[in-house]
C-alpha cells in the first residue's frame, strides 16, 4: 500500500531517513509499495529542500496556456472602470472596434474577470411578471417606421430647479434621435423639441408614448395639440396600455442607462446638464454596440427618414365628405341647424370633415380618424367613437 493515508509526510519522512541510513531503494519501495520513480523524486526533493519538500505539492498547472494576459486583463478593468455599466459583450466589441486585430477572451471571460475584480455587483433577480396583452402595436422591420418617445422622471440639478429630459429613439435602430433638457412638459416646448428632431432626421411613420400629456389626454380620441399636429403630418399615433411602460421596454431601459450616466450627479444648471445629454447621445449612437443589432452600434443601422417635414403643412381635404369645418378656438364647432358643439380643445384651428349617415346622423372626421357622430334629432348631441387605446390616425 503506498505510504499511509493518515500522515504521508511522515511515512516520507521514515523513507528517507532509511535511505540516509544505507538501506537500498529498492528494498524500501517495495517494502512501502511505491515505485522506484516515485522514491527517487522524494529522495531528490529531499535533498534540495529538506523535509518541506516531501509535502503535497500543488497540482494546478504551472502554465494556464489560455489564460488571460495581464496586459488585456487591466484594459478590461480599466474600460469597465471608465463605463460602470458596459457588460462583457460590449466591452469585448468596443474594444475590438477601437482596436482592429486585438485577441480578447469570450464575454464569458470578461465577465469573469469583472467578478474577480469586484466590478460585478449580484443583485437579486426580480420575479417576471405575466406578458401583458400587449394589443396592435406594430414590430418595426426598418428604421423610421416606429419611433418611442417619453420623459424620464424629472430630477433637480444643482442649482436646485427641475429638469424634464425629452426623450425619442427609433426601434429599430435604438438610435437616440433626442434627449431634451427642457424645463416642463408642456406641448410648446415638446412641439418646438419635435420640430428640430423632424428636420434633422424626417418623419416616421408611427410614433409610440404613453398615455400622459402631452402625447395624449383624457380627451376626445385621447387627442392632444402635440398628437393632433403629428397626424397632419402623416404620422400614425400609437399609445401603449396604461400602466404597462414595459410595452415601450426598450425605451425605457434606455432610460436607466440614461439616469445611470448623466444624472449622478446632475449637471449644475441646463445647459451643463444638455452637454452631458448630448454627449451620452454620441456615445450611445456611435460607440456601444448592442446584441440584438449583432454587436453594431445604432449609427451603423440607423438612416434618416425620406419623408420631410413639409412648410407649410399641405391643406387638409375630405373629398368624401359633404361639408367641412374649422374648430374654433375653445374647440367648438357650428353643426348644422346651427348647433354649437364641443369636440376637443386639441383640434383648435383644425379642418373637421362631416359625412351624412344612412341613418341620418353625420359622422365627424379628422383627417383619417372618425371621432364620433352627431345626431341633429331630438337632444342633438354628439356621441364620440369608442377607441382602441393602442392607436390613432391609422
Amino acid at each position: 500500500m503506498p505510504w499511509k493515508v493518515t500522515q504521508p509526510v511522515n511515512e516520507r519522512m521514515r523513507f528517507v531517513v532509511r535511505l540516509e541510513n544505507g538501506e537500498r531503494m529498492t528494498d524500501l519501495c517495495q517494502e512501502y509499495g511505491i515505485s522506484r520513480k516515485t522514491g527517487y523524486k522524494f529522495w531528490e526533493r529531499f535533498k534540495e529542500r529538506g523535509p518541506a519538500g516531501l509535502a503535497d505539492e500543488s497540482r494546478a498547472p504551472k502554465r494556464v496556456p489560455r489564460r488571460t494576459a495581464a496586459e488585456i486583463e487591466q484594459l478590461i478593468v480599466k474600460t469597465r472602470k471608465a463605463r460602470p455599466n458596459w457588460g462583457g459583450r460590449t466591452i469585448k466589441a468596443v474594444l475590438e472596434r477601437r482596436q482592429p486585430g486585438l485577441v480578447l477572451p469570450a464575454p464569458t471571460t470578461i465577465g469573469d474577470i469583472l467578478k474577480r475584480h469586484g466590478l460585478v455587483t449580484s443583485s437579486k433577480r426580480r420575479r417576471e411578471a405575466g406578458e401583458p396583452k400587449r394589443g396592435p402595436l406594430t414590430v418595426p422591420e426598418a428604421p423610421n417606421q416606429v419611433w418611442a418617445v417619453d420623459y424620464k422622471d424629472q430630477f433637480r440639478l444643482g442649482n436646485g430647479r427641475y429638469c424634464y429630459p425629452l426623450t425619442a429613439t427609433d426601434v429599430h435602430s435604438r438610435f437616440v434621435l433626442a434627449v431634451q433638457a427642457l424645463e416642463g412638459t408642456d406641448e410648446e416646448g415638446a412641439r418646438q423639441c419635435f420640430e428640430e428632431i423632424f428636420r434633422e432626421h424626417g418623419l416616421p411613420q408611427i410614433i409610440r408614448s404613453d398615455n400622459g400629456s402631452p402625447f395624449a389626454s383624457t380627451g376626445l380620441a385621447g387627442l392632444t395639440r402635440l398628437s393632433a399636429w403629428w397626424l397632419r403630418l402623416g404620422i400614425a399615433h400609437q399609445r401603449i396600455q396604461p400602466a404597462h411602460p414595459e410595452q415601450n421596454g426598450q425605451h425605457e431601459r434606455m432610460h436607466r442607462t440614461l439616469k445611470a450616466e448623466t444624472t449622478r450627479p446632475a449637471g449644475k444648471n441646463p445647459l451643463q446638464q444638455q452637454e452631458r445629454f448630448d454627449q451620452f447621445r454620441r456615445e450611445f449612437n456611435e460607440v456601444r454596440p448592442h446584441q440584438s443589432l449583432g454587436m453594431k452600434t445604432p449609427a451603423d443601422v440607423h438612416r434618416p427618414s425620406e419623408r420631410r417635414l413639409p412648410e407649410p403643412l399641405p391643406e387638409l381635404e375630405y373629398p368624401l365628405h359633404d361639408d367641412v369645418l374649422v374648430v374654433g378656438r375653445e374647440g367648438h364647432i357650428r353643426l348644422p341647424r346651427c348647433r354649437s358643439v364641443f369636440l376637443s380643445k386639441a383640434l383648435a384651428g383644425q379642418p373637421v370633415g362631416l359625412r351624412e349617415q344612412e341613418d341620418g346622423r353625420w359622422l365627424v372626421t379628422f383627417i383619417t380618424l372618425d371621432l364620433g357622430l352627431y345626431d341633429p334629432r331630438g337632444h342633438r348631441r354628439f356621441e364620440p367613437l369608442p377607441r382602441d387605446v393602442h392607436s390613432a390616425g391609422e
